[in-house]
């Protein structure tokens, strides 16, 4: 079965009667990536890191009181089971750090920026081009402030016109000939010197 990316960005996890939602907002994405890097974090995952696992279930929690509540419920209890029925839930949570690709998008032809370098470019959209507080970027997922820059652009290019459109299809003056150029300049001149428009 392939996996496949909801459209609401959010991870449930259970385990021993207790659950926990994450969400992988920016917050989270930036806190944890700049810490261990995407390389970092899915070896933790591989390696059963506890300790960087209990960091994702808290950087990525939507109730921080909620996801302590859930890591002390097993405490004195085996752990193996419990790291192994998380490890598949955060590693799709780790993976939506990385926002979607676009349906519509083209390759890239910029120059390569690190994740962090990312991450500011994202919270500049949200606060700048779309006009969120800087509590709601930080509170989206990077998908959700990618689509809604997106959006954003086309309602612009809907009220303004793109560029491509504003271009004429062919050049007017290309159906002018010199004698019809002079005989407009003469008479231009003939009312400039009557007083008319």
């Amino acid at each position: 079965m392939t996996y496949e990316r909801p459209a609401y960005e959010q991870v449930t996890i259970a385990h021993g009667g207790n659950t926990v939602m994450l969400r992988p907002s920016l917050r989270a994405a930036a806190t944890l990536v700049e810490r261990h890097g995407f390389p970092g974090l899915f070896r933790a995952l591989d390696e059963l890191n506890l300790t960087i696992i209990s960091e994702i279930i808290l950087a990525g929690s939507t109730n921080r009181q909620d996801a302590a509540a859930f890591l002390l419920s097993h405490a004195g209890k085996p752990l193996f089971p419990f790291l192994v029925a998380v490890r598949q839930p955060l590693a799709e949570l780790i993976s939506m750090f990385m926002p979607a690709p676009h349906p519509k998008a083209e390759p890239s032809k910029g120059k390569a920026v690190s994740w962090s370098e990312a991450y500011v470019g994202l919270f500049g959209y949200a606060t700048g081009w779309i006009g969120w507080t800087p509590e709601a970027a930080w509170n989206a997922t990077p998908t959700e402030i990618d689509r809604a820059y997106v959006a954003h652009l086309d309602m612009l290019k809907a009220i303004h016109g793109s560029a491509e459109k504003e271009q004429l299809a062919h050049d007017p003056r290309e159906e002018v000939t010199e004698g019809e150029a002079r005989s407009g300049l003469t008479k231009l001149k003939a009312n400039a010197q009557r007083g008319k428009p």
